[in-house]
């Protein structure tokens, strides 16, 4: 079974987006050496004219790579991060210094920091129901799936609560956002041959039974689209993997990151958003930061263009030691910096003017981000090429509005030339 929560905002569209109710209940099985084993009906809570949902049977996909990771969105599961309570964002806009220190530690719900809780009680604060049934959840409240899944729940309700206290209430022709999208996804089943090849090419080794692998995957995954061009974009994704090899055993890795795309340069925001970032990695390993902040500058590199998507941030795959706590842990802090390394730079340029000619650079950049997406993301290209995937969570990552020019170059010594000499040249910002 799969299915996703979807939250979008979207400003050509007039209708209250409305978080819909997900069935769990199966409708078959598919051919076992399918993705996903089992169909479920999902209703994708979007902005559509009428502010209808429409019913859809999907099947989801799940890929890990290096680079991205599938969870029936775009390429990878889209979720929000845990503890963003109102009290964060809504003393950022109240006037608290836009860099003030945010311990998100301190902000998580009770129910979040105490894991051995009532889950049922937990699950009153997310923003749509558990994929999988709370009472399945509560058997496997020690399993390491059922702390991931509560996790990427919290972190897509705190999330979604801190736009909609930058934007001024629920979502409805977002004031800030031209489009944003946050996902939850939560897949079994056995992977496709295709699958675990990719995954052998990474130096998994696989030892499969009767030529099945039974995997779960999940994850969290955000795009926001502003519509300030002094407002950057952001993308966070965090997720969790587990096989099941022919002994029983489990082979099981977490991967993530986040990273910023702005559109133009703000020292003080990259500072801020690395500060924060590497903060969260450092409570963990001193090395984490610097090799997961090279990792994201290689990854989201366009190489036709000769330059990275953004200023970075952070990224990693594969992690699976010292050990599963550790690395749970340190994923959930890396979640719960999403708030607090992006909120404070929304707040801070909410007021900023801007030109006709500054929409339009945004506009070339948006086109960037479009290139990766379609040529270099993994993720992207691994859900086109699988038959039954919903081609509109794959592609929820793009931006509403894009343009191209031939041969565009700014004018030197122009803000414009400074954004792309930095895109060009990855530094260190902090």
């Amino acid at each position: 079974m799969t299915s996703v929560a979807l939250y979008t905002i979207n400003s050509s569209t007039r209708s209250i987006a409305r978080l819909c109710q997900v069935s769990r209940s199966a409708h078959g099985t598919a051919d076992p050496h399918s993705f996903v084993a089992r169909f479920s009906t999902l209703r994708k809570c979007a902005l559509f004219p009428g502010g209808k949902c429409p019913s859809l049977r999907t099947r989801q996909m799940s890929y890990s790579s290096p680079g991205r990771f599938s969870l029936g969105r775009y390429g990878k599961g889209m979720f929000l991060v845990a503890g963003a309570t109102a009290a964060v964002t809504g003393a950022l806009a109240a006037g608290a210094s836009p860099f003030q220190r945010v311990e998100m530690a301190s902000k998580i719900s009770e129910e979040a920091e105490n894991e051995t809780g009532d889950i049922q009680e937990r699950c009153k604060s997310f923003m749509s129901p558990t994929v999988t049934d709370i009472k399945v959840l509560e058997q496997r409240k020690d399993e390491m799936s059922t702390r991931m899944e509560l996790m990427i729940m919290d972190t897509q309700a705190a999330f979604c609560r801190a736009l909609e206290e930058v934007d001024g209430g629920t979502f409805k022709d977002g004031k800030v956002f031209e489009k944003a999208g946050v996902n939850v996804s939560v897949v079994y089943g056995n992977l496709t041959e295709e699958a675990a090849k990719q995954m052998r090419s990474r130096g998994k080794v696989l030892k499969g039974k009767d030529g099945k692998l039974p995997f779960r995957a999940m994850g969290v995954s955000s795009v926001i689209h502003p519509k300030n061009p002094h407002i950057p974009t952001v993308h966070f994704n965090y997720r969790y993997f587990e096989i099941e090899e022919a002994d029983g055993t489990k082979q099981w890795w977490f991967g993530g990151g986040t990273d910023l795309t702005p559109v133009y340069i703000d020292l003080e925001d990259a500072a801020h958003f690395h500060m924060t970032l590497k903060e969260a990695c450092d409570k963990h390993h001193p090395k984490y930061y610097p090799e997961f902040k090279k990792w994201c500058d290689n990854y989201f590199y366009i190489r036709h263009r000769g330059e990275t998507r953004g200023i970075g941030g952070i990224f990693f795959d594969d992690l699976d030691s010292p050990d599963q706590e550790e690395v749970f842990n340190f994923v959930k802090s890396c979640a719960e910096t999403v708030v607090p390394c992006y909120l404070p730079i929304v707040n801070k340029h909410l007021k900023d003017s801007f030109t006709p000619e500054e929409k339009d650079w945004q506009q070339v950049r948006r086109g960037r981000y479009v290139e990766f997406n379609l040529v270099y993301d993994r993720g992207v290209k691994f859900g086109l090429a699988t038959p039954g995937s919903r081609i509109e969570s794959i592609l929820m990552s793009l931006p509403l509005t894009a343009r191209w020019e031939y041969m565009h170059e700014p004018t030197k010594g122009t803000r414009e030339a400074e954004m792309l000499e930095v895109l060009r040249s990855p530094k260190e910002w902090i």
